[in-house]
C-alpha cells in the first residue's frame, strides 16, 4: 500500500534569516498600524526624557562652578538652591515624561499585539491544506503565541530604550566636547572598539535567537502532539518513548538558549569593561592635566558625571539587545507567516452557484503537496446532480484529497472542477460554503453549547431553525437524553460526548447548512452498533435531495451507492455500480472480497 506524504516539521517557506533587523522592524511597523500610529509623537515624548536626564549633569557642574567653588571661595547658597529646585523640577518632569511615554508604548503594544494576532489567525485560516498538511500545527500554534508575545516585551521596553539611549549617549558626549574637546575625544576614543565588537556578538546572537525561536515552536509541536495524543500514548503504553521525545526537543530548546544567552552576556561584559576603562581614562587624565586643559571642578566632576551616565545607556541598550534580536527573529516568523501567499484566493464578488443537487464535473485534476509527489494524477469525472457515490481505494490512493479539493480546501495545480457548470474557483465564498459542505470521519466540535456548535453550520440560525434540522433528522429522541437538551456542554474537542454522539452533532450540523453537494468521510467508521444504526438512517435523511459523495472506508456504504469510484495511486482505476464492478477482476473486487472475508471472521 502506498501512504500520502507525511507533514513535514517546518514549512518550505521559510523565512529569510539573512534579513536584516532594520528591514524586519521598518515591516513590522508598516504592518501594525496601531504601533506605526503616533510612532513620532511617542519618540518625540522619549526625546524629552533624554534631555530630561542630560540637563542634571549640567546643572550639577554650574551649582558647583558658580555657587558652590565660586573663586572668593564662598558658597552661594541662594544660587545653589535655585540649582537644586531646577534640577528637582527637571527630574519630576522627565519623571512624567517617562510614565507618560511608557503608559502610551504599553498601550500601543498591546494594540500592535491585537493586529498581530489577528493578522496571523486570520492567515492560518486562510492557508489551503496543502499549508497546513506540510506545516505542524505547533509551530502555527508558536507563530500567534510565544513568537508575539516575544514582541510585546520589544514593543513595551525596548522601542523605548532604543529612542532614548543612542540620544542620551550622543548627547552627553556633545556636553563632554564642550567642556573639554580632548576629553570628549578621548571618551570616544575608549568607547570605539567596543561598537565592532557588540556588532560581531550582535550577528551571532541573531543567529542564536533564530535557532532558538525554531527550537521554541518545535517544543510546542512536540507537546500539542503529546497532549492531544495522550490516550493513544497511554494505551499503547509508549510514555517512556514520548517522554523522551519530548526530553530531546526542550533539551534542544535549552541548548539553543543557552547559545543565546552566551552571547548576551558577552555584550554585557564588553560594555561593562568599556565604561570601567573610559571613566578611569578621564579621571586620571582630568585630575594630572587640569589646569593644561583648562576645566573646572565642576566640569571635571560632571564629565565624571557623564561618563558614567554613558555607561548606564551602553549596558541597557546591551541588555535590551537581547530582547531586541528575539523580538527581530520572531517578528520575523510572524511576518512570514502573514506574507505567506494564499493560494486558495476568494473572488470578489465572485458567482453565485444555482440551487439545488449538484452535478460534478471533474477534468484532467492534478494535484501534490507542498512536499511529496502528485497524489492526483489528470482526473476526470461527471456525477449527475442528485447521485450518490462512493469513493473507494487503499490508504493514500488520493480519495480525501479529492474530497477536499471538492470543497475548495485547496485548489489543483492543473485541472478544473465545475459544479453546476460554473468552475469552483470563481464562487463567491458564501455560495460555496452553501452550495458543499464536508461531514469529517471526527466530527470537530468547539467548547460550546452542542447546540452553538449546530449553529456553525449557519451562523445567525434561531433556535427553531436548529430545532427543524434535528426534526428532519429524526434525532429528537437522541437530543431528550442529553442532560439539558442542546444547552448540553460538549467538552473541549467534543470530550462531553462520545465519538457517535459527535458525529450526530456534525450531522445536525450539515442539515441546517443544507448544501446541495454533501462530502462523507465515512461518518460511521468507528461508533458503536447502535449509534451505527442511529447515524445510518440520520445519513439517509440527510442524503435525500442532495449530491452526496462519501468516502466509503467500509464497503457497505459503496454496496448501497448509485455509483463507485475506485482510486488507485492518485488515479481512477474503475468507475461504475456496485454490482458492476463486482462483477469484473479489478482493484475494486478484491478489495470486496477481502471486506466480506474480514466481516465474516468478526
Amino acid at each position: 500500500m502506498t501512504t500520502e506524504p507525511q507533514p513535514e516539521d517546518l514549512s518550505p517557506y521559510d523565512p529569510d534569516e539573512t534579513e536584516g533587523a532594520l528591514s524586519v522592524i521598518r515591516r513590522g511597523i508598516a504592518a501594525s498600524p496601531a504601533l506605526a500610529n503616533g510612532v513620532w509623537l511617542t519618540a518625540g515624548m522619549g526625546l524629552s526624557v533624554a534631555l530630561g536626564q542630560l540637563a542634571v549633569p549640567v546643572l550639577v557642574q554650574r551649582a558647583i562652578d558658580r555657587g558652590g567653588l565660586s573663586g572668593s571661595g564662598e558658597v552661594d547658597t541662594g544660587l545653589v538652591t535655585r540649582y537644586v529646585i531646577i534640577v528637582a523640577i527637571i527630574v519630576l518632569f522627565a519623571a512624567v515624561a517617562n510614565w507618560r511615554t511608557q503608559r502610551r508604548l504599553l498601550h500601543r503594544a498591546e494594540d500592535t499585539l491585537f493586529d498581530l494576532r489577528t493578522q496571523a489567525f486570520d492567515k492560518v485560516h486562510r492557508l489551503s491544506v496543502a499549508d497546513h498538511n506540510d506545516t505542524r500545527k505547533g509551530i502555527l500554534l508558536a507563530r500567534v503565541t510565544a513568537d508575539i508575545e516575544a514582541l510585546a516585551r520589544f514593543v513595551q521596553w525596548g522601542f523605548f530604550i532604543w529612542v532614548t539611549s543612542p540620544i542620551l549617549i550622543v548627547g552627553m558626549l556633545l556636553i563632554l566636547t564642550v567642556y573639554s574637546w580632548p576629553l570628549g575625544i578621548l571618551v570616544a576614543v575608549t568607547f570605539a572598539p567596543a561598537l565592532p565588537l557588540i556588532r560581531w556578538v550582535q550577528r551571532r546572537q541573531l543567529a542564536a535567537n533564530d535557532q532558538h525561536r525554531t527550537a521554541v515552536g518545535a517544543m510546542l509541536s512536540s507537546f500539542s502532539e503529546a497532549v492531544t495524543g495522550a490516550a493513544v500514548i497511554r494505551a499503547y503504553g509508549i510514555q517512556k518513548r514520548q517522554a523522551g521525545a519530548l526530553t530531546e526537543s526542550i533539551n534542544h530548546r535549552y541548548r539553543t538558549k543557552l547559545t543565546a544567552n552566551k552571547y548576551m552576556s558577552l555584550v554585557f561584559v564588553i560594555s561593562d569593561f568599556f565604561a570601567a576603562l573610559s571613566f578611569s581614562v578621564v579621571l586620571i587624565v582630568g585630575l594630572r592635566y587640569r589646569t593644561q586643559l583648562g576645566i573646572e571642578a565642576g566640569e571635571l566632576v560632571a564629565s565624571l558625571f557623564l561618563v558614567t551616565l554613558i555607561a548606564g545607556p551602553i549596558s541597557t541598550l546591551s541588555e535590551v539587545l537581547d530582547t531586541t534580536q528575539g523580538a527581530v527573529s520572531a517578528w520575523r516568523k510572524v511576518l512570514h507567516l502573514i506574507d505567506s501567499p494564499v493560494d486558495v484566493a476568494d473572488p470578489d464578488p465572485g458567482v453565485i452557484a444555482p440551487g439545488g443537487p449538484v452535478r460534478i464535473e471533474v477534468e484532467n485534476l492534478s494535484f501534490s503537496y507542498r512536499v511529496g509527489p502528485q497524489v492526483l494524477r489528470n482526473v476526470s469525472a461527471e456525477i449527475p446532480a442528485g447521485t450518490n457515490v462512493a469513493i473507494v481505494g487503499e490508504t493514500g490512493s488520493g480519495k480525501t484529497s479529492f474530497a477536499k479539493l471538492l470543497c475548495r480546501l485547496a485548489d489543483p495545480q492543473s485541472g478544473s472542477i465545475r459544479l453546476n457548470g460554473v468552475e469552483v474557483r470563481e464562487l463567491s465564498a458564501q455560495s460555496r460554503l452553501e452550495t458543499v459542505r464536508m461531514v469529517p470521519q471526527d466530527g470537530f466540535l468547539f467548547d460550546a453549547t452542542i447546540g452553538e456548535n449546530i449553529r456553525f453550520g449557519r451562523p445567525g440560525a434561531s433556535d427553531r431553525e436548529i430545532g427543524e434540522a434535528v426534526d428532519r433528522l429524526e434525532l429528537g429522541w437522541w437530543v431528550a437524553r442529553l442532560p439539558e437538551g442542546l444547552d448540553s456542554q460538549a467538552g473541549e474537542r467534543g470530550d462531553n460526548l462520545s465519538v457517535g454522539e459527535r458525529q450526530l452533532v456534525a450531522l445536525i450540523r450539515a442539515a441546517l447548512a443544507d448544501p446541495g453537494l454533501l462530502i462523507l468521510d465515512e461518518a460511521t467508521s468507528a461508533v458503536d452498533p447502535e449509534t451505527d444504526a442511529a447515524l445510518t438512517q440520520a445519513i439517509q435523511r440527510l442524503s435525500a435531495g442532495r449530491t452526496v459523495v462519501s468516502i466509503a472506508h467500509r464497503l457497505s456504504t459503496a454496496e448501497a451507492s448509485d455509483c463507485v469510484i475506485v482510486f488507485d495511486d492518485g488515479e481512477i482505476a474503475q468507475m461504475g455500480s456496485h454490482s458492476e464492478l463486482v462483477a469484473v477482476p479489478g482493484i475494486y473486487q478484491r478489495l470486496h472480497a477481502a471486506w466480506v472475508g474480514a466481516t465474516a471472521a468478526s
